[in-house]
Formats: C-alpha cells, sequence, structure tokens
C-alpha cells in the first residue's frame, strides 16, 4: 500500500517542527503539505523558519524547499493530502473552528491541540490505553455530516508521565491520587534563549495545566457508551504543575491510595507485565517496554532518563510507603515526543492500523 500523504498544519512552531523530524521518513506517512500563518504563507518553509529551527537534527533540502501553504486555506490543501496533523497556536474557539472545518472537508484531524479534547465523541488517545475509544469516531461523523472526516486528539503532555502508570494499578481501585509534575520549557514552546528568566528559577504556575491534568485523565479512563466517551467519575486526582529549568522532560511526583491496596513486589509486576496495544500491533513509533522501572534511588532524571525509546517510553522510579496515602512514586515522560507530536503519531498509526486513515 502507498504511503498516506500527511499534511501538518502550525508547521512552523515548535510541535509542528517536531511533526516534521517524525514523519520524514515514516513507512506509513510522508509529507506533501505544511501549513501556518499567513504571515508564513507563500514562502518556502525553510525562509519561514529561518532563524527559529528549534530541532536538534537539521531541516533537510527537501522540507526547507516546500512552500508554505495558509492554514485557513483549506480547499487548497485538500487535493495534496490525505489527513493532516495539527499544532496550531490559537485560542480554543479558533483552533476548535478549524479542526472542524478541516474534518467537514473530509480531511481527518490528528490533533495536538486542546480544543476538541473535551468534546464527548472526539477520542483523547494513549495507544497503550485507551485504544478502544476510536470506536466512538462513527458518531463523530454522523454528526459532522462526513464520510472519512473526523478528530482525533492526544492529551496533555503533563499527563503522559503519571497516566501511564497508574494504568495497570487500577485493578486495585485507585481512590485518590495527589501528583505533582515538574515540567519543561519546550512545553511552552520554549528554549533557554527565548526564555532567560527560568535559568535559575522555577515558576509555579502554569495557565490551564493543572485543570487539564485533573480531569483529562477521567476521560481517557472513560468509556464509549452510545454515542460518546462518558468520562470516569473516580479517581479524584489532586494536582500541581510547576515550570523548570529542563529543556525537555516531564517529571510527576505521584502519591495514590487504593481501595485494595496492593504490595509493592504486586506493583513492581503489574508495571513490568503490561503490554499496551501499540506494543501489540508493533506500531513504528511504539517503544518496546511501555513502562521501564528503575531499582536505583536516584532514577529516574530528566536528563538521563526522557530519551528512554527514543522518547516514547515511559520511566517509574523510587516506589515506596507513604505516610499519608499508601504508595509514592516518580515517573518521567519526554513532553515534545511522548506527550505531543510524538503521542500525535502515535495515535495516527493507531488510527492508520485501524482503517480510519484510508
Amino acid at each position: 500500500m502507498a504511503k498516506l500523504r500527511a499534511g501538518i498544519v502550525g508547521a512552523t512552531g515548535m510541535v509542528g517542527q517536531r511533526f516534521i523530524t517524525l514523519i520524514e521518513n515514516h513507512p506509513y506517512f510522508e509529507i506533501t503539505a505544511l501549513a501556518a500563518s499567513p504571515s508564513s504563507a507563500g514562502k518556502a518553509y525553510g525562509e519561514a523558519v529561518k532563524g527559529r529551527w528549534m530541532m536538534k537534527t537539521p531541516l533537510s533540502e527537501n522540507i526547507a524547499n516546500m512552500t508554505v501553504f495558509n492554514a485557513e486555506d483549506i480547499e487548497s490543501i485538500k487535493p495534496h493530502v490525505d489527513f493532516v496533523f495539527c499544532a496550531v497556536n490559537l485560542s480554543k474557539d479558533a483552533t476548535r473552528e478549524m479542526e472542524e472545518a478541516y474534518a467537514k472537508a473530509e480531511i481527518p484531524v490528528v490533533s495536538n491541540n486542546s480544543a476538541h479534547r473535551g468534546t464527548p465523541d472526539v477520542p483523547m488517545l494513549i495507544p497503550e490505553i485507551n485504544f478502544a475509544h476510536t470506536a466512538v469516531i462513527e458518531s463523530q461523523k454522523k454528526r459532522l455530516g462526513t464520510k472519512k472526516g473526523f478528530i482525533s486528539v492526544k492529551p496533555n503532555c503533563s499527563i503522559q508521565s503519571y497516566v501511564p502508570a497508574l494504568e495497570p494499578l487500577r485493578k486495585y481501585g485507585i481512590k485518590e491520587v495527589n501528583v505533582t509534575t515538574f515540567q519543561a520549557i519546550s512545553g511552552a514552546g520554549k528554549t533557554f534563549e527565548t526564555w532567560p528568566e527560568i535559568l535559575d528559577n522555577v515558576i509555579p504556575y502554569i495557565g490551564g495545566e493543572e485543570e487539564k491534568s485533573e480531569k483529562e485523565p477521567l476521560k481517557v479512563w472513560g468509556k464509549v457508551e452510545g454515542d460518546v466517551i462518558v468520562n470516569a467519575t473516580s479517581p479524584v486526582i489532586s494536582a500541581q504543575c510547576i515550570r523548570v529549568p529542563a529543556s525537555d522532560g516531564h517529571l510527576a511526583a505521584v502519591s495514590v491510595k487504593f481501595e485494595n491496596k496492593p504490595s509493592i513486589e504486586e506493583i513492581k509486576a503489574a508495571w513490568a507485565e503490561y503490554i499496551g496495544e501499540a506494543q501489540r500491533l508493533e506500531l513504528p513509533h511504539a517503544p518496546e517496554k511501555f513502562l521501564t522501572y528503575f531499582e536505583e534511588e536516584n532514577r529516574p532524571q530528566t536528563g538521563l532518563d526522557r530519551d528512554l525509546y527514543g522518547g516514547m517510553g515511559i520511566s517509574i522510579g523510587r516506589l515506596r510507603e507513604d505516610s499519608i496515602f499508601d504508595y509514592k512514586f516518580i515517573c518521567l515522560s519526554h513532553n515534545t515526543l511522548r506527550g505531543a507530536a510524538g503521542g500525535a503519531v502515535l495515535g495516527a498509526e493507531l488510527l492508520y492500523k485501524q482503517g480510519y486513515l484510508y
């Protein structure tokens, strides 16, 4: 089967750039359209990102020479793509409107944005956990009046570290979770050069992040009922989200209380034995191991472990009993790989395997 033609909407931003590096040599997809704001439209991509290419890998000549489309000109983009990834930097309302316009033009949208995460018939995918939520797409297409077009999203980067670690433990009845995330500056689209104020500093506030961290896991753990995904009602999650001077990697300190308290050995075994649908399907960006537990007392570390399995693996460590909750532990994920573009690409790979993109 020929590769599917993928467009990237919001291609000049940090997440858009990351999409390019992940898809350039992909076995399922090829980049055939790059779209951005009207100020970049009509320029060669290399010119549009001159002086602000933030990836460690160099920009290829092929991509640099592609002409950037106006993201709002869907009719011009449509003949060139089978589906698009979306990573625009717009208001929620504007993003919601744009993504629905693409879907109604019969262009499936795999979104990195938050605008549709709360939409009940839009799947919010972590393929190792809630792959079955794609069943709601047929209901969404009926609502939109489309045959092929739909929207799928990936969750907020802040939950990608601790929700995977909690998933295998749900069989013990998770009642309460207290989590503090220590989030890298790339989550704000920043580098140390563009945000020198973060050096030697910690900022105890990230707008909207705590609400997302408390609510989004309940959708991930929800069930498809009728035409929508009905959110889970438990556990209760309390979150604090802090910006720290790390380039990449979101670390989470987690405390958890169970209805049926497992032993430390049972928890470690649950993590070691867990295999997700992404691994069973051998998706190209699926980590060989979804969850990796480190026995060392000082692991995982952001700088040391964020790139585990190409930045798509989840690291866990420091499991021990807690004096208020039952247990506490540390988790880590790469926020722009697993937490952003990589997570969206993995979701697209699942959708490809399930037949939704063609």
